[in-house]
């Protein structure tokens, strides 16, 4: 053979070496075929149109729980053949926001071979917000919650009912009403409720209100076995009663359960201005604080107990505090995923503001009356040391900034360009702005252009965490993409 192949004329024998090669391929040397042995194989991802810089935000999901997040154009190796999903969500760009294309895919890896997924980043039309209303004919409604994974809305009308809508109507007969107990003077009334965290098991919620003589009062209550969207009037277990009687303001107002499944209360400085009797910075006190109980085996011998954890659980102060140097806080909010405490507190006669913390970090002094805002209050000069600065202030100036109505940070699916920013309001202004915040810093602030909905005197967030604003108008509305 050997002496027949050098006899061969030089372009004979390119032209046999060729059909060989080719005879090879057909038999299964391409590279679309998977090598022998071969038990796993390759996806190459490929992320486009990012500036530099800006990292992309995809997930690849696949067999045996596989889940890996990528920022930028790569090849995983190594994978289990099987149907892997690709997922892209929206990046930021400065204030802009890249969104992808597709969103989702879905790619078959098989063993020996490469795949290839593509995802292309373009700048997305801007988000702007309109507010639909949801409900109207309401007397002064002040919150609006829902228990987790229900579907209705329930209204706090400051009067003492709560009202309830379902599949978008208002129905005529109150979850619960207490007018009887509470007055609206000043800034009294119903402020809040909170649902506990299994109320679909245990029928529990917790009301927040001012009695008759001006008390902070914070009750459970159940919901009637017979129907659910009324309350059983006979359920009211008193858990604390704070004395209030001097003055009709500063009643704080919100109740809520924090990640760790314990109740926070929120409770004004005791009224008039400037805190007379210094009762924010005073830790014996329980005016002027963020308070934290355990409500999960309440009875009439201990209607709660005090977490581990409460700063003062042994000594210093009481021990259901759990934060102080607080003058109004009217509304605060958990952000569940990024565990951070917002608190929107109302200033005093020039200064709002919002404080961000870790939802673990315990004893934070947030400087009322020694500070409003990041200025001393009525001094040039203070002692500032173990103070907590807020991340956010507004004056009250031309803008017309009178008093914050402080809201949520969005976690809903509806308007995912507006997830983890913290939205808020003012009282008098009626504006609707955003911010996010990270590593200690507020950045982006936005304003929505929203206006002429009234006083602004509450946010509410259903169970599908999704916004509502609530106006002095008696109208409740949801914030929708405009």
């Amino acid at each position: 053979m050997r002496h027949f192949l050098s006899r061969l004329p030089l372009p004979w024998l390119v032209l046999l070496l060729a059909c060989c090669l080719a005879l090879l391929a057909a038999c299964g040397g391409g590279h679309h075929h998977p090598a022998p042995g071969a038990t796993t194989g390759n996806l190459t991802v490929t992320l486009g149109g990012l500036p530099a810089g800006v990292a992309g935000a995809v997930t690849v999901t696949g067999p045996a729980s596989y889940s890996k997040t990528l920022t930028a154009s790569t090849t995983l190796t190594g994978l289990a053949p099987g149907a892997y999903a690709v997922g892209a969500a929206s990046v930021t760009q400065g204030t802009g926001t890249l969104a992808p294309t597709p969103v989702t895919q879905q790619v078959q890896v098989t063993a020996g071979a490469t795949a290839s997924a593509s995802v292309t980043y373009a700048a997305a039309t801007p988000l702007a917000l309109r507010l639909q209303e949801v409900a109207s004919g309401l007397d002064a409604p002040l919150f609006l919650t829902a228990p987790p994974g229900d579907s209705r809305l329930f209204i706090v009308e400051r009067a003492g009912r709560i009202r309830v809508v379902q599949n978008g109507s208002l129905l005529a007969t109150p979850f619960l009403d207490i007018s009887t107990l509470t007055t609206t003077s000043g800034e009294r009334g119903l402020l809040s409720l909170a649902f506990h965290p299994q109320y679909a098991s245990n029928g529990y919620f917790f009301i927040y209100y001012t009695s008759l003589a001006g008390d902070i009062v914070i009750e459970r209550r159940q919901v009637s076995a017979g129907n659910a969207n009324v309350a059983d009037p006979l359920s009211a277990l008193a858990i604390l009663t704070i004395a209030h009687p001097t003055f009709s303001n500063h009643n704080g107002g919100l109740l809520s359960f924090g990640p760790d499944g314990y109740l926070y209360a929120g409770t004004g400085d005791g009224g008039s201005g400037g805190d007379p009797p210094g009762n924010a910075q005073n830790t014996n006190v329980l005016l002027g604080k963020l308070l934290r109980l355990d409500v999960n085996a309440s009875n009439v011998a201990q209607p709660y107990a005090i977490p581990p954890g409460n700063p003062f659980a042994s000594a210093g102060g009481r021990p259901e505090i759990w934060a102080y140097g607080l003058r109004n806080p009217w509304r605060y909010a958990f952000d569940m995923p990024a565990l951070l405490l917002y608190i929107a507190d109302v200033g005093q006669a020039s200064w709002e503001e919002v404080d961000v913390r870790p939802v673990g970090q315990a004893g934070n002094n947030y400087g009322w009356n020694i500070m409003e805002g990041t200025q001393c209050y009525n001094s040039p000069s203070c002692n500032q040391t173990g103070l907590v600065l807020p991340v956010i202030t507004y004056g009250h100036d031309a803008a017309g900034g009178c008093s914050i109505t402080g809201g949520y940070v969005y976690r809903g699916a509806a308007l995912p360009e507006l997830a983890g920013q913290y939205l808020y309001s003012d009282y008098c202004s009626g504006w609707l702005k955003s911010f996010s915040y990270s590593n200690g810093t507020a950045s982006a602030v936005t304003d929505w252009g929203i206006a002429n909905v009234g006083n602004i005197v509450s946010f509410g967030q259903d169970a599908q965490n999704e916004l509502y604003v609530l106006s002095g108008t008696g109208k409740v509305y949801r914030i929708a993409r405009k």
